[in-house]
């Protein structure tokens, strides 16, 4: 299908996207057919998807967790969290059979999750958590970054400023959880059965419900504008952030990802998304349609949240500054792990976005990520041509990402908790 035909203007039916989903008003704008042209004579494939995918992703904007939701409401509401907790904490260490009377919400989601779906393949599982591990603590610093563009967008930042979770003195608090998410996932043999890394994916997917239905009921909520809180759409974009962008995104800095290993990162996040409940509608097979996808969201978007996006990126620049009280030299310390920090955040933003929501520049800090190019760009060729140096650098990225994060949580212990109540 050529350009010209994909880029005839749709109208769909209510509910099948909504109202902020803007692509097919955006995509006939002069600037975004240039893209198209360029992109399409230099990498020999159009950036748009075709137009199925296209109404299938804006539809999943209305796709929620209806398994996860119906234990919510047929366990937790009715036995109360304690009792509820500690049947999943049986269920996820020794299967669901293992629940003496377990009810059928519980059993009907263990049974969906201890079915394998036909396109899992462990080995790239595996494959894709080292991958993703390879790059320690600076994919932590980077989707944190890249994080701040989708808070532009309603259906994200209206979540997390209603929800209160990523605003304020809380901000810190929760990026720290998501990092400790990530490391959970992706150690070695974390999304087996019985694994860590399954239980917190299970935890943090039933937090998520009560965040959606707390969210949905709330008088702020355009579901018509939004769609679902934590809707499907918004999940696979986040899957999409921890594995094709930066898989290529961070070849900037110094890593070299081959494409398999790349393609074997999203088939890691694509499991891990499952196991959260997040089955969307298309999910790239390959990196031309993830590119397309990344495509379709930048074309879509309505950049409407206004002063609620700017609220939350100000507060993450905010997140890292050090506290009051530190003895002088730790003061300095955290001082400059804070600049260095707000360096990768400039490095990976776009310029006009980052200046538009006043965050503060930290001038040639912002180039801090490419010091390293040099020492990376050698490391990272000797293992791929080296076992054992492949396996030297898992180790070492390990330990690193583990010592970042144990200096910035300070022994909190993480819950993966909902806030306790709505900041309005």
């Amino acid at each position: 299908m050529n350009m010209q035909s994909q880029a005839k203007a749709h109208r769909v039916l209510p509910r099948e996207q909504p109202g902020e989903f803007c692509y097919w008003e955006n995509v006939e704008k002069p600037s975004v057919r240039r893209i198209r042209q360029i992109a399409e004579s230099v990498f020999k494939f159009d950036l748009a998807p075709s137009d199925e995918r296209i109404r299938e992703f804006a539809a999943s904007y209305y796709d929620a967790d209806p398994l996860a939701e119906d234990f919510v409401r047929d366990v937790v509401e009715p036995l109360g969290h304690e009792r509820a907790r500690a049947m999943l904490d049986t269920a996820l260490a020794h299967g669901a059979d293992a629940v003496p009377d377990a009810p059928l919400a519980l059993r009907n989601l263990f049974a969906d999750l201890d079915t394998d779906p036909d396109w899992l393949d462990w080995e790239q599982v595996e494959i894709g958590a080292k991958v993703f591990r390879r790059y320690g603590s600076s994919v932590f610093r980077f989707a944190g970054a890249v994080t701040l563009l989708s808070y532009a967008e309603n259906s994200v930042a209206k979540a997390l400023i209603l929800a209160g979770g990523y605003e304020g003195s809380t901000t810190r608090n929760r990026f720290l959880e998501t990092a400790s998410f990530w490391i959970d996932v992706s150690e070695p043999g974390a999304m087996r059965p019985g694994s860590k890394g399954r239980s917190t994916s299970m935890r943090v997917r039933i937090m998520h419900v009560f965040v959606r239905r707390r969210l949905a009921e709330h008088a702020e909520w355009d579901e018509a504008a939004w769609g679902t809180p934590i809707s499907q759409g918004d999940a696979v974009l986040t899957l999409m952030g921890g594995s094709a962008v930066p898989g290529l995104a961070m070849q900037a800095i110094g890593f070299r990802p081959s494409k398999a290993e790349i393609l074997a990162m999203m088939h890691f996040w694509r499991y891990v998304g499952h196991i959260m409940g997040v089955r969307p509608r298309w999910y790239p097979a390959n990196l031309e349609e993830a590119v397309q996808l990344l495509f379709v969201n930048f074309v879509k978007g309505a950049k409407q949240s206004g002063e609620d996006g700017k609220r939350l990126c100000q507060s993450f620049a905010q997140a890292f500054e050090p506290p009051k009280g530190l003895p002088l030299r730790k003061h300095l310390m955290a001082k400059v792990r804070h600049r260095l920090h707000m360096g990768y955040t400039q490095f990976f933003s776009l310029p006009r976005f980052f200046h538009a929501n006043e965050m503060p520049g930290v001038g040639l800090l912002s180039l801090y990520p490419l010091l390293g190019f040099p020492f990376l760009f050698g490391a990272e060729t000797l293992r791929r041509h080296s076992p054992l140096l492949d396996r030297v650098a898992d180790r070492m990225a390990r330990r690193e990402r583990q010592r970042w994060f144990d200096r910035q949580n300070a022994g909190r212990r993480v819950t993966y908790k909902p806030a306790t109540k709505l900041s309005r």
